[in-house]
């Protein structure tokens, strides 16, 4: 029997790392490579214009830039839409490893309000974001440690600001002209070759041309014989009203020795990555050692407590006991607002499922930054069938305290979290929709995320009470006084605010140095991929979360007061209130944010992960103390 089982578990094992070593030939719908032949065309999509210092994301063609003749949208999932992105086709063509010096597009002359949303985006750095066979254009880069290595910036800049030799006065330049550079890996066998880098250097000319030919649009500044820029042309094109710019492009192809299955490491190359590495696992060893130390001193101290109880013989040694048993008789006493405590709880549970499984699925490579959106959608959708856990966990405790109102408790766990959250991403929606920013969700998608709220979270939250419900009620370990023990004057320390907020500084401890990673991921426009170390991060929170509640419950108990219920939540979850600090703290010190409507979506939105965080991390302390009361009064003998 024992050799069944160890074949089953090596054959188990040996399927796993086959499936590990066949996952560089798995690909996911949409990021699949393709193979070109040489002319064969490429078409260059246009994304987001976007600011760090604004974050409003707007619409290429907001801009007065040379339009195809119909212009396509082509989203593909509802995570680029809540991401603020808008791809579109355009006018830029080229064909595969065929060479295109200085291309004229178009002419366009600009009004005073073309010229004055030009001068603006140019004041806020405003970025251009291309899109060639699903890479991102970049701007080349070198590192300011004078290590020669390359790192990318996002997007190239709309323009530039300065001025002429000789004068004080700015003004405003345009990047009119642009230098792409496609790299490609050829395969010696077939001859066909796939995309893996896509440059672009921006530059300024003021483009001259002695008669314009729409068919045929010729300009003076690019020589006629080998179609290059003439040396010397480089005045740069300003942006004045009434003023005509050309657009133009060249395009050169270089073969690279970089694989299409490495073609994003440099995407995803970061400025600081050995403080960042080192960062992280000096936190991690700090928080591991006072984790160990925490639990030492439990196990420690609790066998001590649960054996002296347990040899107390005499009724009179039993009336002399103090600590924690003292409490067995009102430990389970159903605490004040029980049914909110169990709509937190379901809501908690929800949250922490849907972090877990998306977390799981960035680790296999689902979600990479090649498939775009990928993690919002997975996060929304798993967020709507998280719910029939949320529904049986809320029902579960809801009976436990003996509620008769189980349909009430129902809809508030549905409707309570996601309500409050829709209030404030609705309320930001329409300051961005004010702002005429492509970041405002358009009705269709509102509509559709309130369907999947409508039509699958709160029937699944139903099903899950249901569920919940019909199971038996979990039994107290010990039973509950009919008349409450009075509950003696506590020290300083031990008074709740006091202990709840020294609560919440380990598990924020925990975070925080991946928390700086991650906001400047989201804020600052950069990429995130390192999930490997964020899962580790998210263990050590849960483990944090857990400890420093089961710590802080047994002082609590131990100075006989038994009103742990909400304190135990509260605990962990105000980890929360350190984080929105944090933001705060980052918002003066790293961002360039100068608008008001700017600043209101900033804070707007790490109020929602700020809640978000505060209800996962006080469902973990919650659970985690539940379990440990539990464990330790079914362990001890009373009478």
């Amino acid at each position: 029997m024992k050799m069944d089982k160890r074949r089953s578990m090596l054959l188990l094992i040996g399927i796993f790392i086959s499936l590990l070593s066949s996952a560089h030939s798995f690909y996911l719908p949409g990021v699949a490579p393709r193979d070109f032949q040489t002319g064969d065309p490429l078409n260059i999509k246009v994304n987001k214009l976007s600011s760090t210092k604004t974050q409003l994301p707007y619409d290429y063609y907001f801009l007065k830039y040379c339009r195809p003749a119909k212009i396509v949208n082509s989203a593909e999932n509802l995570g680029e839409v809540l991401r603020g992105d808008r791809i579109e086709n355009s006018v830029y063509t080229f064909q595969m490893r065929q060479e295109q010096p200085c291309q004229v597009i178009c002419k366009q002359k600009l009004d005073a309000e073309s010229a004055k949303k030009f001068k603006e985006m140019i004041d806020d750095e405003y970025r251009v974001n291309l899109i060639l066979d699903n890479l991102p254009v970049a701007v080349l880069r070198q590192r300011r440690d004078g290590i020669q290595s390359i790192t990318y910036e996002h997007g190239f800049r709309i323009g530039f600001k300065g001025n002429y030799a000789g004068s004080k006065e700015e003004k405003y330049f345009i990047n009119n002209h642009l230098s792409f550079r496609v790299m490609y890996h050829k395969d010696p066998e077939t001859d066909t070759a796939r995309i893996v880098g896509f440059e672009v250097t921006p530059n300024s000319i003021n483009h001259e041309y002695k008669e314009w030919d729409e068919k045929n649009p010729q300009v003076t500044t690019c020589n006629e014989n080998t179609k290059n820029l003439v040396p010397g042309s480089t005045v740069p094109q300003e942006v004045e009203t009434d003023k005509e710019v050309v657009f133009t492009y060249d395009v050169s192809f270089q073969e690279s020795n970089v694989k299409w299955a490495s073609r994003w490491d440099t995407y995803l190359l970061m400025n600081d990555d050995q403080i960042h590495w080192f960062s992280i696992i000096n936190s991690l060893m700090i928080v591991l050692f006072l984790s160990g130390m925490v639990a030492m001193i439990m196990m420690r101290t609790l066998y001590r407590d649960i054996a002296n109880y347990n040899q107390l013989e005499t009724q009179d040694e039993a009336q002399e006991e103090t600590g924690w048993k003292l409490v067995h008789g009102d430990v389970f006493r159903a605490p004040t607002n029980s049914g909110l405590l169990c709509v937190y709880v379901g809501t908690g549970v929800q949250i922490f499922g849907m972090t877990l499984v998306t977390m799981i699925f960035a680790l296999l490579g689902f979600l990479s930054p090649s498939n775009r959106g990928g993690l919002m959608t997975a996060m929304v959708l798993l967020w709507v069938f998280m719910g029939l856990l949320a529904g049986y966990s809320s029902a579960r405790f809801y009976k436990m305290f003996k509620g008769t109102e189980w349909k009430r408790i129902t809809l508030k766990t549905a409707f309570m979290f996601p309500g409050i959250l829709f209030a404030i991403f609705f309320v930001l929606n329409a300051l961005i929709w004010e702002e005429h920013s492509s970041g405002a969700l358009p009705f269709s998608t509102m509509l559709a995320l309130v369907c999947l709220w409508f039509g699958i979270s709160v029937p699944l939250v139903f099903v899950g009470s249901y569920l919940g419900y019909k199971k038996p009620a979990i039994e107290d370990p010990v039973k509950t006084n009919k008349i409450p023990r009075q509950v003696p004057e506590q020290a300083w320390y031990m008074k709740p605010a006091f202990s709840i907020l020294i609560g919440g500084i380990l598990p924020f401890g925990a975070v925080f140095i991946e928390l700086f990673f991650i906001l400047t991921s989201i804020w600052l426009n950069q990429f995130y991929y390192i999930f490997g170390f964020l899962f580790i991060v998210f263990l050590i929170l849960i483990i944090t979360c857990a400890e420093i509640t089961v710590v802080l419950c047994y002082f609590q108990l131990c100075s006989e007061d038994y009103n742990w219920w909400w304190r135990a939540y509260l605990t962990a979850g105000s980890s929360a209130l350190y984080l929105f600090l944090y933001s705060v703290f980052y918002f003066f010190t790293k961002l360039e944010i100068s608008k008001l409507v700017s600043g209101i979506l900033y804070f707007g939105y790490m109020l929602i992960a700020s809640y978000a965080f505060f209800v996962l991390t006080g469902t973990i302390g919650f659970y985690a103390c539940f379990w440990f009361v539990r464990k330790i009064y079914s362990s001890v003998k009373i009478d």
